[in-house]
């Protein structure tokens, strides 16, 4: 199977507000994939259709080759919801047990898993602990252990690093890594375009319930780069040599956009051959130790494309992450 998820021309819609419309992505298998966007752009609307948790108002939508409601298909998947959901009465363990066993996990295996992931997340010592005792740090990670603890072929997380420690947002990360290494597929529904740039292949972002860009990570920047370069020379430069540089950039260039003084230096190069002004920097008394083109952070491009969504009011129907 090459695809995990399919989304085609999927809406969803609330009192007569289209929450997601027109939604259509591939995410390939094997891959760490992100749905981004601002609060209330349909984020977790769209993982709750993916999960059956919701029907979808039109389209359709196939998770691992088949439909959400096909029987069996959603055990092979691991989700993390938005809204965290445990039976709070229940100790710690049981819950992780009872929620492996829906999984098809068999019991012993489930309460052996239980206790390797409970002390990986440092929570061997409340393992007998009821949930309701736990603080909501803790629950959260009790309830991402419910998520994996089953080795799914597909794990759905929206806003997983919400509640945990640097520590366990560590651990996080490395089962990301991990899942994507053993050859299985990650979503990841987040506003944090910091952690998405770290984590993701591919990204789809959506705002206003509607799909704005998508594609790998790496092609997203290299499409979106514009004139801008960054030049570093050496810290040990005169100031006489600072000032020569300053006025070939005055000259040759749109001008510095920002300067470090003495060292860093970014420029736009719009309608210049960046090749030309290299060959001028040479010239120059300065040492130049690098010269490169900056390509624009996730958080940019998200910025330049979502910006407006992220400003729209939010409707209490499709409020999500």
């Amino acid at each position: 199977m090459t695809e995990a998820l399919r989304l085609e021309h999927v809406y969803k819609r609330y009192s007569g507000h289209e929450a997601v419309r027109d939604l259509s992505l591939v995410v390939p298998a094997g891959m760490v994939y992100g749905i981004l966007g601002p609060n209330g752009a349909g984020k977790s609307t769209t993982l709750r259709m993916v999960m059956n948790i919701i029907s979808c108002d039109g389209g359709a939508i196939e998770v691992l080759g088949r439909a959400p409601d096909a029987n069996g298909v959603l055990r092979r998947v691991g989700y993390l919801p938005e809204e965290r959901g445990l039976y709070r009465k229940m100790r710690v363990l049981d819950v992780i047990v009872f929620f492996a066993r829906l999984k098809g996990l068999a019991g012993p295996e489930a309460r052996r898993r239980g206790h390797e992931w409970l002390e990986r997340m440092g929570l061997g010592e409340w393992r007998l602990a009821r949930v309701d005792t736990l603080s909501k740090g803790m629950q959260q990670k009790v309830q991402f252990i419910t998520t994996v603890l089953h080795d799914p072929e597909l794990l759905i997380l929206d806003e997983p690093h919400s509640g945990l420690d640097p520590v366990n947002q560590e651990v996080l990360r490395e089962t990301i890594a991990a899942t994507s290494a053993a050859g299985r597929t990650v979503v990841l529904s987040t506003h944090n375009m910091n952690e998405a740039e770290a984590l993701c292949d591919a990204v789809c972002i959506i705002a206003g319930g509607e799909k704005v860009l998508d594609g790998p990570v790496s092609a997203l920047r290299r499409a979106h780069r514009g004139h801008r370069y960054r030049l570093r020379i050496e810290p040990t430069a005169a100031a006489s040599e600072l000032q020569e540089l300053e006025a070939l950039l005055a000259r040759s260039t749109a001008g510095a956009a920002a300067t470090m003084p003495g060292t860093d230096w970014e420029i736009e190069m719009t309608g210049r051959d960046p090749r030309a002004l290299l060959g001028e920097l040479a010239r120059l008394p300065v040492q130049l130790e690098r010269f490169e083109r900056i390509e624009p952070t996730l958080h940019e491009i998200f910025l330049e494309h979502a910006g407006a969504g992220a400003r729209r009011p939010e409707r209490r129907e499709a409020t999500d992450a």
